[in-house]
């Protein structure tokens, strides 16, 4: 939730201009939007267990089951539509990692080691990836700068840029199975190699200077048991193909780095990227970041649980993803049209990928 002190504290001096264009680290916070923010919105504030274990339940079956009709169907129409529909199911279920990262951890007993064993060891994607990194990317202090491990510039970046972070993501899980099935392993035996692997390949992270650091206390005995259950399972799908084939392995990668593109299109418009590289007032944060409210009506394929309300989710980011429609009407019928609210809501992804586009190719 919104710190107190960001709410009482003296506005922000004005933003100042260059050439004409605000700097996103000079917006003062909007105090009453804040307020009405942490006020209008404590009654709903709680994660519903009833909600979140269908849901994740429910998006991982579905996802498994068009996973098999991919691999099984042999009508190649049929075994594609399998396909996509296992990816957007998946995706679902996978970002529930995204919650995992800002409950309370007594909020839902034992959904984490739930999703971990049905969904994150699965995909090879566990939440110590996010765990510990995602909440640096609301730190205050951090978001958008050098030390935010999830923010790049990206419209102040070269137009090539842009197809290129979304094309890696593809990538992805053949670099995730390289990594449970090979590196780790030989990281238990070599110290060095171990160091390496978690600083630079164990978190889901965009900013390539971001290292991490190592892990401690609890969480540490976490990571033991998660990494041990992803290298388990990645080394029994490398073996299943003496039995199988590669094939089946090979059509579920594609299903999933279909599933990593589908994500990482998603983060390209999550935010504006349009920072510098300074400190931002959490105003100036919520308005880097994207709402796409309804009545967008694909949002919630390309955006699912929750994630079409981002820049509310900034504002608000221990509020349970089945809360933010709710909250978002209630801040939109408060504050009215024409606020700070309502600018950070945009009509739909393609007009926010023009936008990023367009943003790359201005002159500097």
């Amino acid at each position: 939730m919104i710190a107190q002190d960001v709410i009482d504290a003296p506005a922000a001096a004005p933003a100042q201009q260059q050439s004409g264009i605000i700097k996103k680290s000079a917006i003062p916070d909007d105090k009453e939007m804040l307020r009405a923010a942490v006020e209008l919105t404590r009654d709903i504030s709680a994660a519903l267990p009833r909600i979140y274990w269908p849901d994740m339940l429910a998006s991982a079956a579905l996802g498994y089951a068009a996973l098999a009709g991919a691999i099984l169907i042999a009508n190649p129409w049929l075994a594609t539509l399998s396909g996509i529909l296992a990816a957007l199911a998946l995706y679902r279920a996978l970002l529930f990692i995204h919650e995992l990262t800002h409950i309370h951890k007594d909020a839902l007993p034992g959904f984490r080691f739930g999703w971990n064993l049905l969904v994150g060891i699965p995909l090879l994607t566990p939440s110590l990836m996010y765990e510990g990194v995602h909440t640096l990317h609301h730190a205050r202090t951090r978001y958008g700068t050098v030390d935010d491990p999830e923010y790049l510039p990206l419209a102040l970046m070269k137009p090539w840029s842009l197809p290129v972070f979304a094309l890696t993501a593809i990538l992805l899980p053949f670099a995730l199975l390289l990594r449970s099935a090979v590196l780790v392993p030989l990281g238990a035996v070599i110290p060095p190699l171990r160091r390496l692997v978690w600083a630079r390949f164990s978190a889901l992270a965009i900013n390539p200077e971001f290292r991490r650091r190592p892990p401690q206390g609890d969480f540490r005995r976490m990571v033991f048991w998660q990494e041990l259950g992803c290298s388990a399972w990645a080394i029994a799908l490398l073996a299943s193909t003496l039995v199988l084939g590669w094939r089946p392995l090979l059509i579920a990668l594609c299903v999933v780095s279909l599933t990593a593109f589908l994500n990482q299109v998603r983060t390209l418009v999550a935010h504006l990227w349009e920072n510098d590289g300074d400190a931002m007032t959490v105003t100036a944060q919520y308005l880097d970041s994207v709402n796409v409210p309804p009545p967008a009506v694909l949002a919630p394929l390309w955006a699912p649980v929750g994630l079409r309300y981002h820049a509310l989710h900034h504002l608000l980011p221990s509020m349970p993803y089945h809360s933010l429609g709710e909250a978002h009407r209630r801040l939109s019928e408060h504050l009215g049209l024409d606020t700070t609210y309502t600018k950070a809501s945009y009509p739909g992804l393609m007009p926010l990928m023009s936008r990023l586009v367009g943003s790359t190719m201005r002159p500097r």
